[in-house]
């Protein structure tokens, strides 16, 4: 009987440990979420159109004949890159050269005569103020050595142009710049106008940007534009939007913008090129990480990191560029936010900062 009270001690004691541990359990709560944080910052934040284009060149001279002779060597091929005065071609200059001989003779023949008719106009005038001929055979005599006086002028700008042609057995590059395409081969007959090759220079290009008419209200020209292209990939070209064109065939209004910029140094007409059109500038925008944004019922969210919780704040965004987000309303300039880990948070949930951006983020977060 005595052993009695013992035992309800005992029991009184181990109900007390119990109901203890359970009430701190209680206290504890659930365990901290660990999460990165980043602070909002400001910056300018660009609105982007992006497009994928083509590259063109602002030049693009076709060769052709200048005379009628056959080709007797082809000393430039497709793909081929020129510089100002490479001969590209050479023509027959046998016809040419002959023709050159006519010429020069039938001048030095008129030229002949003309000397002789000036001597017997000279002795017609001598006869005609003694009255030994008639003026008629005077004024005959005058009519001839104007005729040829006329006629050696002729003759001479026909030797000039015997000349000037075969100075174009040679056909030359004008200016630096690639072979696009060859029209002719040794051997073929060409006469003036033919095509014989087709140049492209690349020293100044032409980017054209397509663009869906949905867009066209915020395309211009003297917009700032950023080129990349897969066969320069390190290198950027800056540059303005030069003119905008409606596409031709476009059925749907498609219009496009024209680029021209000078050629980085290997770029190369005809290459594909991706482009960043500056349509508008939001200066001093508020940003954050955009992993920082949650989407949850109430909208989307950030969870601004206050005394080692996590406080939910609604806010409203931008524009999405370079790995950040634009805040437009509901965060501040220099606020703590949860950026890993901020999809499993909820509003007040317990934090536990692993790493920041500055070493005294932890602090800043606990303030």
């Amino acid at each position: 009987m005595k052993k009695q009270p013992l035992i309800m001690i005992v029991l009184s004691a181990s109900l007390l440990f119990g109901c203890g541990k359970k009430v701190e359990e209680q206290k504890k709560g659930p365990p901290a979420t660990i999460v990165t944080v980043a602070k909002s910052q400001v910056q300018t934040v660009e609105v982007l159109q992006e497009s994928v284009g083509v590259i063109d060149t602002d030049s693009a001279p076709t060769l052709s004949a200048e005379v009628s002779a056959k080709v007797e060597q082809v000393l430039a091929d497709t793909g081929d890159l020129v510089k100002p005065g490479q001969v590209l071609a050479i023509l027959d200059k046998k016809d040419l050269s002959n023709a050159l001989k006519v010429a020069q003779a039938e001048a030095a023949r008129i030229d002949a005569l003309l000397e002789s008719q000036r001597k017997s106009t000279e002795r017609n005038r001598q006869l005609a103020a003694q009255n030994f001929i008639s003026p008629t055979k005077l004024d005959d005599s005058v009519a001839l050595l104007n005729a040829l006086e006329a006629q050696l002028k002729a003759s001479r700008a026909a030797q000039d142009i015997a000349s000037h042609n075969l100075s174009k057995i040679k056909v030359v590059a004008p200016v630096a710049s690639r072979v696009e395409q060859r029209f002719i081969s040794k051997g073929d007959y060409v006469t003036p106008g033919k095509p014989l090759f087709l140049l492209a220079t690349s020293q100044n290009l032409m980017v054209r940007l397509p663009f869906p008419e949905g867009v066209a209200d915020q395309i211009k020209p003297g917009l700032t534009v950023r080129l990349t292209t897969p066969t320069a990939p390190n290198k950027s070209v800056v540059g303005k939007v030069q003119e905008v064109r409606t596409m031709v065939g476009a059925a749907n209004r498609a219009f496009e913008a024209i680029v021209e910029v000078a050629n980085p140094g290997d770029w190369k007409p005809g290459a594909s090129v991706t482009a960043a059109l500056v349509v508008a500038e939001h200066p001093g925008a508020v940003v954050v990480p955009e992993a920082s944004l949650v989407l949850r019922p109430a909208g989307k969210v950030v969870y601004v990191i206050e005394n080692d919780k996590a406080m939910q704040r609604l806010v409203s965004v931008g524009e999405r560029i370079g790995g950040v987000v634009e805040i437009t309303s509901g965060l501040k300039e220099g606020e703590m936010v949860a950026v890993d880990g901020a999809g499993f948070l909820t509003d007040k949930a317990v934090v536990k900062i692993q790493n920041s951006q500055s070493d005294n983020s932890n602090a800043e977060a606990r303030k």
